[in-house]
């Protein structure tokens, strides 16, 4: 017997970590590109990108990680079913409540996992996001130079492009600038051979030294454009005083949502909890959901499971944004929805046999009569 649950549990973990492996992968990719177009506009560094991503990883998986427990139950018992493995464990004497029960040993492990995520790790990842991105937006124009690319800095009025910079980022080679003046409707465009950083010792103000270079400027569509040539050209550099501090409710700690009376902290207090329960519930869904009849195909139990599941967790956004509009009361809050859940995967799993024995004693009881 043990070798039969063994094999079972197999069967699921495999199908859970393909299915999550691949949605990890679509979900973090749309992330990566959204950072990467931050860092070819001068917001980030590339040097961040990874680091990001890495502590954005528990925030995913916390959410890929039910969805693919989910799929991967229905993916493993529905081939079992298809192939006529199950016919034959249920033949050896293995019942529908011990694959229920084995199953939802894996599927433990699984909502520990993911509460460790949603009530630490996630919010520890979101703030170190947070922190990485206020220390970039504190960083200045300088900084943030990568050469060989047309970066917008100093809110899109000004365009850098530098052909070479040195490792400690101190000398640039060949410079380009263009520079719009907002009041005056003109542009300014700067060419230089190299540029360096200068800080004032009195103000602590930053500027980038260009030398041998020329400006242009003028405003488009005029003829009164001027041209000036120079050994040393001075631009002020963006410094951290044009930005403010960004904040993430998602980085606030658990312990500090429990001690919270804001509604909506207490709504995202709520929410984490709730994303450890939705296992176990989707775990009871997906072995009832995964019999399937050898005549109907592999995939056909897919699309109602799926819709199954998109409500569940429709409903549960729908219940915390209730919450947070104290539509709802906060005892009641988000659990509505996991017993809603829970009662109709109960039917699912053991109505049915109930509703069958039933009538079979309603027959017998009828021929008995006959």
């Amino acid at each position: 017997m043990f070798i039969i649950f063994r094999y079972l549990t197999r069967q699921v973990i495999v199908s859970m970590l393909a299915v999550s492996g691949v949605l990890l992968l679509v979900f973090m990719s749309g992330r990566f590109i959204k950072y990467l177009a931050d860092a070819a506009a001068g917001k980030l560094s590339a040097d961040v990108l990874f680091t990001i991503m890495g502590y954005r990883f528990p925030g995913f998986l916390e959410l890929i990680l039910p969805l693919g427990l989910f799929i991967g139950i229905l993916l493993a018992y529905g081939r079992m079913y298809l192939e006529s493995e199950m016919t034959v464990l249920f033949a050896c004497g293995v019942s529908d409540r011990q694959v229920l029960a084995q199953t939802m040993v894996t599927s433990v492990v699984v909502m520990l996992i993911v509460g460790s995520m949603s009530l630490f790790l996630s919010p520890w990842g979101a703030q170190k996001v947070v922190d990485i991105i206020n220390e970039q937006r504190q960083a200045t124009e300088f900084d943030l130079l990568s050469p060989g690319r047309f970066q917008s800095i100093a809110s899109g009025s000004r365009v850098t492009y530098t052909e070479a910079l040195t490792d400690d980022k101190k000398q640039l080679m060949g410079v380009f600038i263009a520079e719009y003046d907002k009041a005056s409707s003109s542009w300014a465009l700067i060419t230089a051979q190299e540029g360096s950083q200068f800080v004032d010792d009195s103000t602590g103000s930053r500027f980038l030294v260009l030398g041998d270079g020329q400006r242009f400027s003028g405003r488009p569509g005029n003829l009164d454009y001027k041209l000036m040539t120079f050994d040393d050209y001075g631009l002020k550099i963006t410094g951290p005083e044009s930005y403010n501090e960004r904040k993430n409710d998602e980085a606030t700690s658990t312990a500090d949502l429990m001690a919270s009376d804001d509604p909506e902290m207490r709504a995202l207090l709520h929410w984490r909890f709730s994303l450890p329960f939705i296992v176990p519930i989707v775990t009871l869904l997906a072995v009832r959901l995964s019999r399937v009849n050898p005549r109907q195909g592999r995939f056909f139990h897919l699309l109602p499971a799926m819709l199954l599941y998109i409500l569940y967790l429709g409903l549960l956004i729908v219940a915390r944004d209730a919450l947070a509009k104290e539509k709802v009361p906060e005892w009641l809050g988000m659990a509505w929805v996991h017993l809603l859940f829970l009662a109709f995967g109960l039917w699912l799993q053991f109505g049915s046999a109930w509703m069958r024995k039933r009538q079979l004693v309603k027959e017998g009881k009828s021929h008995a009569q006959a």
